[in-house]
């Protein structure tokens, strides 16, 4: 269903488990950083109303999945941790040439909205189906439905906002990309690297 055509390691989990402190301060900026993104595009793209009210209820929930996840964090004893750079989405975002017209500036983010969602989702699968943790498998079973739901929202915006081929070539070309991005990463305790 998410189209990536390399799935990551299952042995990723390994990783994770051994730093699940990490991993939750990674996921807990994924989170922000995600409802960060939804804003910037109200701001940046308000003439685009059913985007806007989608976006507004985007925002509120994956604020509410930063609590969730915060509250998580502060149960285990643990405090927020600092923010790091995200290396999948550094180079994911050079995919795409600078610059173009606004629609196609607004298709591409949210291309790249759609595949980090995506790719989210499938780690969150791993999570839900491999952690030894029941709680945390289940918390993140809960998490992985919504991000799929996030993954098909940002996709139908981009085909409703862009000629539907030409955004099908490029999510398919972002597809490829993005695996050979993944074939470096996936040794970290971060939710994409």
């Amino acid at each position: 269903m998410l189209g990536l055509k390399l799935p990551t390691d299952p042995r990723w989990v390994n990783i994770v488990e051994k730093n699940i402190d990490e991993i939750l301060t990674d996921h807990a900026y994924c989170e922000q950083k995600a409802a960060s993104t939804a804003i910037s595009l109200i701001v940046g793209f308000p003439e685009y109303t059913e985007l806007v009210s989608e976006m507004t209820a985007l925002a509120r929930e994956e604020m509410g999945h930063f609590k969730m996840v915060h509250d998580r964090i502060i149960a285990r004893g643990q405090t927020l941790g600092r923010d790091r750079k995200d290396l999948y989405v550094v180079e994911l975002l050079k995919f795409f040439p600078k610059g173009g017209s606004r629609s196609t500036q607004l298709v591409h983010r949210l291309l790249y909205a759609a595949l980090i969602e995506a790719r989210s989702c499938e780690r969150f699968r791993l999570l839900s189906e491999e952690l030894k943790d029941k709680e945390l498998a289940d918390f993140y079973h809960k998490l992985m439905i919504s991000e799929a739901g996030h993954y098909t929202m940002f996709l139908k915006f981009a085909r409703q906002y862009g000629d539907r081929q030409e955004v099908d070539r490029k999510w398919e070309a972002l597809l490829e990309n993005e695996a050979s991005i993944m074939k470096d990463l996936g040794t970290k305790e971060t939710i994409h690297g």
